[in-house]
């Protein structure tokens, strides 16, 4: 790996707190643009507009969607500006650039009543994983958190005398979120019976561990896979998986999809969007602004559902 992008990834993981999966994710892309200019005996300081722009003809004429060009455009955008500061170029050819304009993609939610639905059957389940499951839906649900965030939360981050849930988001940037009476509920019930059970089963594992001198001090996860082990975002899409199985309702789960839905029935029911900004852990109010047209738009199939003149015309 060449130096300059070596330095670029230090960049993002130490001064800039980015996640692996974003940090694997630019380098990527990065090294696809790598690839493009070493076949046209390009070198770094050579890059131009013209450069670049042959590059993006290039990614879409194989195939390339223009979301993932706007993707790759972001990251090298990122790259050459890091280039420019630690002075490996002396200009930033992409200063200028604009990204391929691409057809607004809005998040999928779950109506109210789905997740009313979900989160019945669930509780009526009889094996001995429901009560975990059931604390997940409604932590997931009820927070808001992404999947990375609820596999990150300790026993300790969470407050059930004062329902509040201490997440750690991206950038590792701290905030606290409510939970309602029935999510406390919830994760209480999972915390006083199943997860002892799940916890001592991984117990037994370390006992076996330490015998052997190979001891590994371990935190204390909320949430436990049937090992015992810390759950991980894998692990959380599969349960989310048979969830949907055990109970019948398949109406593609997805840690996304309950985010989503929090969201927009926070929206729905009046919420500020500054607010929603906050308990989300977005940087930018333009990104929770989304909501506000995936709102608009389940108003306008409400409307035309519901409204006795709206099917006039094709009944006529």
């Amino acid at each position: 790996m060449n130096k300059p992008l070596s330095d670029f990834q230090y960049y993002l993981k130490n001064e800039r707190n980015y996640s692996e999966k974003t940090i694997i994710s630019y380098t990527n892309d990065i090294e696809k643009f790598f690839k493009f200019i070493y076949q046209e005996d390009v070198e770094l300081e050579e890059v131009d507009q013209i450069v670049i722009r042959n590059f993006l003809t290039d990614e879409l004429n194989e195939g390339v969607s223009k979301r993932s060009c706007k993707r790759r455009l972001c990251a090298l955008k990122h790259f050459y500006k890091f280039l420019l500061r630690e002075q490996y170029v002396s200009t930033n050819p992409f200063l200028f650039v604009q990204s391929p304009k691409t057809d607004k993609k809005y998040p999928r939610v779950l109506y109210k009543d789905q997740i009313k639905e979900i989160l019945e059957l669930n509780k009526k389940r009889t094996d001995e994983l429901a009560v975990r499951d059931q604390a997940i839906l409604s932590t997931l649900y009820y927070a808001g958190l992404r999947a990375s965030e609820l596999v990150s939360l300790n026993v300790q981050s969470v407050s059930l005398n004062q329902r509040l849930v201490r997440v750690i988001g991206k950038g590792n940037k701290e905030r606290i979120v409510p939970i309602t009476e029935e999510c406390k509920k919830d994760i209480d019930t999972y915390i006083k019976t199943l997860r002892k059970e799940l916890l001592g089963r991984n117990k037994q594992r370390e006992l076996l561990t330490v015998a052997k001198g190979n001891h590994v001090a371990q935190g204390s996860p909320l949430f436990l896979n049937d090992k015992g082990e810390r759950l991980t975002t894998r692990g959380l899409e599969y349960i989310l998986d048979m969830i949907e199985q055990k109970t019948g309702t398949f109406v593609g789960l997805h840690p996304h999809i309950l985010r989503h839905s929090f969201a927009t029935h926070l929206l729905e029911n009046g919420a500020d969007l500054r607010v929603i900004q906050e308990l989300l852990g977005h940087e930018s109010i333009n990104t929770t602004q989304i909501y506000t047209h995936v709102t608009e738009e389940a108003m306008k199939e409400a409307y035309s559902f519901s409204h006795p003149r709206a099917h006039k015309k094709s009944e006529e």
